[in-house]
């Protein structure tokens, strides 16, 4: 079975902005920006508006990926393995896990072209000065239909970073670390590196 998640849509309107604004925004504020860019990015591109995968995987690492710190995401959902992983294992399951979930934001990305989505966000938590990590609650409406997400956010000295994901009450780590163990028990590292692959190549 593919280790599969469903994803929430958020892509950067452009790098040039977030390397100008990244330091000064708010994670919500973030979070704000890059939803809204995505629903731009989609109506904007005709191959992406018509349903593209390809085009919309491309969009996807453009401007989704320089959101998001998935090195992070991937050290934690290997959990105690991580740091038994060398240097070079650890880069090869970084980018496998980044290639699996980019492509999931893709298809899902093209599964909301044409459909009248909107997006509410809770009242932010005041935040500490000193505050490296932040929960960003947000609802999805689609069709008449709605979704409650909890964005997860860790501040780095490039900005606030997506590095979880909240939905139908289960945490994206927490899953993929349920769906690794038994690889990472039977093959070890490597066999989770393949056991990825495998799956990236038949996606």
């Amino acid at each position: 079975m593919k280790p599969t998640i469903l994803l929430p849509l958020i892509l950067l309107s452009t790098p040039a902005v977030l390397a100008q604004q990244a330091d000064n925004r708010s994670p919500e504020q973030m979070l704000k920006a890059t939803i809204g860019g995505v629903m731009d990015a989609i109506r904007s591109d005709p191959a992406a508006r018509a349903g593209d995968l390809a085009r919309t995987y491309q969009l996807v690492q453009q401007r989704f990926l320089p959101s998001t710190d998935f090195m992070l995401t991937t050290q934690y959902a290997v959990g105690g393995a991580w740091a038994k992983a060398t240097p070079a294992q650890r880069e090869a399951l970084f980018q496998q896990f980044q290639t699996l979930l980019a492509r999931t934001y893709a298809i899902q990305l093209t599964q909301i072209q044409g459909q009248d989505t909107r997006f509410q966000y809770a009242s932010p938590a005041r935040l500490a000065p000193d505050a490296t990590d932040a929960v960003v609650k947000t609802t999805v409406i689609t069709a008449g239909d709605s979704m409650p997400i909890d964005y997860r956010m860790r501040k780095t000295s490039a900005g606030w970073k997506i590095y979880d994901i909240n939905m139908m009450g289960a945490w994206m780590i927490q899953v993929y670390r349920q769906q690794f163990a038994p690889q990472l028990a039977s093959g070890g590292i490597d066999g989770l590196i393949k056991y990825l692959a495998a799956h990236n190549e038949g996606a």
